[in-house]
């Protein structure tokens, strides 16, 4: 990658970071503004053109977004231009976009050429499926981490924000593009631009990298000395072999009946009900991101009958494990409602 930047003034600096914007089909709009957005206003700010940033697809046609909106895009990979940075913008569908040959090949080149080359959300599955992620960091979205780490061993997955290590800039999604799209630029450009682009954003605070995601069932577990949220750890650590509420109770240190209160009046259901989501969960993650069969799934989420744990599936997402093998837009969604509670939908 290009030498970074010092002095935002001295007269190097009126030279451009070029960044390629990869867009694969069922990618974010959100994540592409995101990444554009914050060069633009650092460009405005700064009176230059410090960023410039080309939109690529593989076959140089429209790509269709998520949202089923059509997306023009600059140019094909074909391009011989080179970039400083190289980020593969992904949503939904993106396994079958990494098995794509001449996508996993035009970056490798693209690298070869000198670029730094990072991913936004799932976009980093198929630096994976392409070999460049082995023994590198990759956060990834607090949904996507299990099915990550099944299929990718020799990825280190973590749920934190993002990550700009080891020439590999990474985002696991949504808000966190935006804050390290905003640390990019500092980086780049200098610390004072980077404040004032998230001035321009209204951003109060930025956030690090490092810090860990909350979202799924257990992700906002912070005091492991409260009777709730250790019981929810317990259950969270122990899905293939699931404890009795009793037994959880003991290790708790508190009666059963008294921790089965605690649940009811903190989340709105009793202890089964939570440990049934919190096992229903990491189905569903190893269902839609894996090619683990069903019979492994059932068995690594603590079910010893394949016909109760597909009934079990069918009534929590409305359809069958072996019809929901794809993380797409029209496949079920786990749903996470108020106070720490989950409940899943069909959609």
């Amino acid at each position: 990658m290009s030498e970074i930047i010092k002095d935002p003034s001295s007269p190097e600096a009126a030279r451009s970071f070029r960044f390629a914007i990869v867009l694969v089909p069922g990618f974010s709009n959100l994540a592409m503004a995101m990444v554009i957005e914050p060069l633009f206003i650092a460009n405005w700010i700064a009176r230059r053109e410090l960023f410039r940033w080309r939109t690529l697809s593989t076959d140089g046609l429209a790509v269709t977004a998520s949202s089923g909106v059509q997306t023009p895009v600059d140019h094909p990979l074909g391009t011989t231009e080179t970039f400083d940075i190289v980020l593969v913008v992904a949503s939904f569908d993106a396994r079958k976009a990494a098995d794509d040959a001449r996508l996993s090949t035009w970056l490798r080149w693209a690298e070869r050429a000198g670029a730094e080359v990072g991913a936004i959300e799932t976009g980093s599955e198929i630096l994976a499926a392409a070999g460049m992620m082995d023994n590198r960091t990759a956060p990834a979205h607090w949904y996507n981490v299990e099915g990550m780490r099944e299929r990718y061993p020799r990825v280190e997955v973590t749920d934190t924000l993002y990550s700009l290590s080891a020439k590999r800039p990474i985002s696991a999604g949504a808000s966190a593009t935006l804050h390290m799209m905003i640390e990019l630029i500092a980086r780049l450009a200098g610390r004072g631009l980077g404040d004032e682009v998230s001035q321009h954003l209204l951003l109060q605070s930025r956030r690090g990298g490092d810090r860990q995601q909350t979202g799924n069932v257990t992700g906002g577990i912070k005091d492991t000395r409260d009777p709730v949220d250790r019981a929810r750890q317990i259950m969270a650590s122990s899905i293939d072999e699931p404890r009795s509420c009793a037994a959880i109770a003991r290790t708790v240190g508190v009666s059963e009946r008294h921790l089965q209160r605690l649940f009811r009046d903190r989340l709105g259901t009793g202890m089964a009900q939570v440990y049934q989501s919190i096992r229903m969960e990491r189905a569903h993650q190893l269902i839609q991101l894996t090619d683990l069969t069903i019979t492994q799934v059932a068995v690594a989420c603590g079910f010893g009958s394949l016909e109760v744990f597909s009934r079990t599936y069918k009534k929590t997402f409305g359809v069958a494990p072996s019809r929901d093998r794809r993380q797409s837009v029209d496949s079920s969604v786990y749903r996470i409602a108020p106070l720490g509670t989950t409940r899943a939908a069909p959609i």
